[in-house]
């Protein structure tokens, strides 16, 4: 018998990986080989998409990018062969903890879940009161990986504390910055593990109900979360009676319509309450009056699926990893111009340059890396001179930098920067919900702006940088508050781009 695994995940269905599965099977049909085949999540080695992995005495050994036309060598052995999976030094240099079983495991089967580890973490804390498992969280000094990196356990511990009947978790599962799909890989590869996180963070705070929030756009997680709920349901880990505890927690998905702004805490639970996702007003802190004016906890989809191993290995074993106070994992999202991009879990602290040159290769068009933007379209370039920095929520912070969701996109040196620049402020124009002005005018302003100055009106300059600091000084959420890192480094790190137009005229 051939057993081989052929991701379902969305970027290995994009890349080809159907095509490649039907022409597997009629070459087996053909040979006469009996096949049993196995649709697992990526490994994140985005370059090698389609991977296969075919078991060969009892190890999974990896062959990629593959193709309709090389399934044979699935068979035969051949130049596509790598050699075992988990020997791959992209593979040997993690430290996969929120990720281990990503790839690994059908991802829709509990019993695989089951067996590689998983209820670990909700069986300990069914063994816990609420409080015990809230400092347990707030002891392993885990953060929000959706951007804002506020920690964890405070969080958990403002809901609990809270007076009220009635309580709420929220997975924002809006992934919408570019060069991030860490949530959409999770909820594909490894749904069992955000459910268990929910579940946990509910038993923590008295919560009874939660809700996962994804994108429209995420057709396949979300059809991959759905089942998965479902077999949760039918197994006992959600519903009336957690694992027979006695304790309730039940789970729907609710799914947006594509709003940007929508993964902000507040526009998300507008949305979520079928209203207009438009940003609300701080305090009231949703931890205190959330969805349905209940206190809530609204965390992101890693945040959430990095709780079952705090549970199972304990929090001092997860604190003991990182820099500073970024503590653990973190999963990082390598994209843009980089010959091997892809998802890399490692504890904080690799250096940037580490990880655009040792882990992603550089550049895949080979020339000079000019920028790499970290933290989505709101994130600031940061620049070959910066490579020593390392990856912390403070050092960034000191750059005037963000980490958000750990994604970066890699450009090298044939990009122009006043174009990037524009392309903030454009994206924020057309995002903006509208609540509040710096960002609804200040935006377009901007766009204008911009324009000026690539005709040569280099005086506008210092129109836009009074501009950015009203937008982050005067805007009521991150997206018009975060708008000017990406336009003010790109200014001070690359000025030439911004006095090009009138150098030119001169």
């Amino acid at each position: 018998m051939m057993k081989v695994w052929i991701p379902r995940d969305a970027a290995a269905r994009a890349l080809g990986a159907e095509e490649v599965v039907a022409a597997l099977r009629a070459e087996a049909r053909r040979r006469g080989a009996d096949l049993t085949l196995v649709r697992n999540g990526s490994r994140g080695m985005l370059w090698l998409e389609p991977l296969a992995e075919v078991e060969i005495d009892g190890i999974r050994h990896a062959f990629g990018p593959m193709t309709p036309e090389t399934v044979g060598q699935l068979f035969d052995g051949g130049a596509l062969a790598l050699g075992p999976t988990e020997d791959l030094p992209w593979m040997k240099a993690q430290t996969r903890l929120t990720f281990a079983r990503v790839g690994v495991i059908d991802p829709l089967s509990f019993a695989e879940f089951r067996s590689h580890g998983g209820l670990a973490g909700l069986t300990r804390a069914l063994a816990m009161d609420g409080a015990a498992v809230v400092a347990e969280v707030t002891a392993s000094g885990l953060r929000g990986r959706g951007g804002a990196g506020f920690p964890t356990g405070i969080k958990w511990k403002t809901v609990h504390d809270a007076a009220g009947a009635r309580k709420y978790i929220v997975c924002n599962a809006d992934e919408g910055d570019s060069a991030t799909f860490a949530d959409r890989m999770i909820m594909e590869g490894d749904p069992f593990t955000l459910i268990e996180g929910m579940v946990i963070a509910g038993l923590a705070v008295g919560a009874t109900t939660g809700f996962i929030y994804s994108r429209s756009e995420y057709p396949d997680a979300n059809a991959a979360m759905a089942e998965a709920l479902q077999i949760a349901r039918d197994e006992g880990l959600i519903g009336p009676s957690v694992l027979g505890s006695g304790r309730a927690f039940d789970l729907d998905l609710r799914i947006g319509a594509g709003a940007y702004v929508c993964g902000e805490e507040t526009a998300l639970l507008n949305s979520l309450e079928g209203k207009r996702g438009v940003v609300r007003a701080k305090p009231p802190l949703p931890a205190l009056q959330g969805f349905m004016g209940r206190p809530t906890v609204v965390n992101n989809v890693i945040s959430l699926a990095s709780v079952p191993a705090i549970l199972a290995q304990g929090a001092a074993a997860y604190a003991a990893l990182g820099i500073g106070r970024s503590k653990g994992t973190i999963p990082l999202q390598i994209a843009g111009n980089v010959r091997r991009g892809g998802l890399f879990e490692a504890a904080f602290g690799l250096s940037l340059g580490q990880i655009v040159n040792e882990i992603g290769g550089g550049t895949a068009s080979g020339r000079p890396v000019k920028a790499v933007q970290v933290g989505g379209p709101l994130g600031a370039y940061l620049t070959p001179g910066q490579f020593d920095l390392p990856f912390g929520y403070e050092e960034y912070a000191g750059q005037d930098a963000l980490i958000g969701h750990a994604g970066l996109t890699v450009f090298d040196d044939s990009t122009d920067m006043l174009e990037m620049a524009r392309f903030a402020m454009e994206f924020c124009a057309i995002e903006s919900c509208g609540k509040c002005t710096p960002c609804r005018i200040g935006a377009v302003r901007g766009v204008e702006t911009l324009d000026r100055i690539a005709r040569g009106d280099a005086d506008a300059i210092s129109l836009l940088t009074d501009l950015c600091a009203t937008m982050k000084a005067g805007s009521l959420c991150a997206l018009g508050g975060f708008t000017p890192y990406p336009v003010l480094s790109a200014l001070t790190h690359f000025p030439g781009d911004f006095l090009r137009a009138r150098e030119a005229a001169e």
